[in-house]
């Protein structure tokens, strides 16, 4: 069974960066095919193929040709974003997560543990943080590896945050994800978040990878916030549903 911790501790740094590097690059794949859908690459590439076609003498080989070297080129930006987003942040913030995220005590950082053959491993984790005026709290951070998805921890992480916000009577606790990040929608829209915004007109000085990948492959940017209100029935209705599922 996996638990949560109420605090992030030192002895974590390694597993919390190698787990925040896998959660970074699992979005190459959901990110390529969702860029090679657009309408745009779809033009692009079969303008491609076509030249490639005709360049080789009617050749379907060449426009096959073509078309991949395209798709690659495409693959190759995903990756590289994320890549270097993810490289960027392992030596910042990162490097001294304590420093970075926990000096402010109305942050929270947290990690699930899970027993792996006798000893405890991280299977997960999430943050959050104040926002700038004080009035409500930010998530990010959120984590599940693969093997360990379908097992509640996505929940059990996000109630933790949740309640955390609740503690520090924010108004909301807000989250934004990228549109490829279908597994990520889904788990706050079954904890009760609401959309309030959806945009791909986003900002090169904005250091969100999420704003990265919306500008250079026209990804919608989605904006999800949970109200903390004491009685909320979301509140209430959600919790039954995920000790239901414990």
């Amino acid at each position: 069974p996996a638990h949560c911790h109420t605090k992030y501790r030192p002895s974590d740094q390694h597993a919390v960066m190698s787990l925040f590097h896998d959660g970074i690059l699992e979005h190459v794949y959901p990110a390529f095919f969702k860029a090679m859908s657009h309408q745009d690459h779809v033009g692009i590439a079969l303008s491609i193929c076509m030249a490639g076609y005709v360049l080789g003498g009617s050749s379907y080989f060449q426009a096959l040709l073509f078309g991949s070297a395209w798709a690659g080129l495409i693959y190759y930006s995903c990756h590289d974003i994320y890549e270097s987003y993810m490289k960027r942040r392992l030596s910042t913030d990162m490097v001294d997560i304590q420093a970075s995220y926990l000096e402010n005590p109305d942050n929270g950082f947290w990690v699930a543990e899970a027993d792996v053959n006798g000893q405890s491993k991280v299977v997960g984790m999430v943050f959050a943080q104040d926002a700038v005026d004080g009035s409500y709290g930010e998530l990010s951070h959120m984590v599940v590896p693969f093997p360990w998805r379908r097992k509640n921890l996505g929940s059990q992480l996000t109630w933790k945050a949740l309640d955390f916000c609740k503690e520090r009577s924010y108004e909301r606790l807000v989250v934004d994800v990228s549109s490829p990040q279908t597994a990520a929608i889904s788990l706050y829209q079954k904890s009760g978040f609401v959309q309030t915004a959806s945009h791909s007109n986003t900002h090169t000085n904005h250091c969100s990878i999420n704003d990265l990948s919306c500008l250079v492959f026209h990804f919608s940017l989605i904006y999800y916030v949970y109200t903390c209100t004491p009685d909320s029935p979301l509140l209430t209705t959600t919790k039954k549903q995920t000790n239901k599922k414990s």
